[in-house]
């Protein structure tokens, strides 16, 4: 059997490669040294925008989004419980919640306020009525923090 079929590569070999490996980095350097540097690229050319129909185009985008379903919720409050606590639950339970009553509930879509209101009654089903809205500056400052 020949040797150098069954034993691992030696150090010299290694060496060898890496040598090798160096020469060929250092020649390819050299060769894109010695090529003259290509001029820049031309700058792109835009067209401008006219200010004709603007208006319309941005009601025409505005109309993309308008079916775009959105998650609403009235958040009432909220508490931490223990996991034992939580497991002893049962109907007719109750569980005490962080909010007042009578304060205004947090009206949230996507999980961002937007608005307050109160709860009312409307043909047996539960609503709110919104008594504060959450203007776009203060919504922008809530998201900062």
């Amino acid at each position: 059997m020949d040797e150098n079929t069954d034993s691992p590569i030696s150090e010299d070999d290694w060496g060898a490669a890496i040598a090798e490996q160096e020469k060929a980095d250092a020649a390819a350097a050299a060769a894109a040294a010695s090529q003259k540097s290509e001029p820049p690229a031309n700058p792109a050319i835009f067209k401008e925008f006219s200010a004709k129909g603007s208006s319309t185009e941005t009601h025409n985008d505005i109309d993309f989004i308008l079916d775009i379903p959105v998650q609403l919720t009235v958040e009432l409050g909220r508490t931490k419980i223990a996991i034992k606590n939580l497991l002893q639950l049962a109907q007719g339970s109750v569980v005490e919640l962080d909010g007042l009553a009578g304060e205004p509930m947090d009206v949230l879509v996507n999980g961002c306020l937007i608005a307050q209101g109160e709860v009312v009654v409307v043909n047996d089903k539960f609503g709110i009525r919104l008594t504060d809205i959450v203007t776009p500056a203060e919504r922008i400052r809530k998201l900062n923090k």
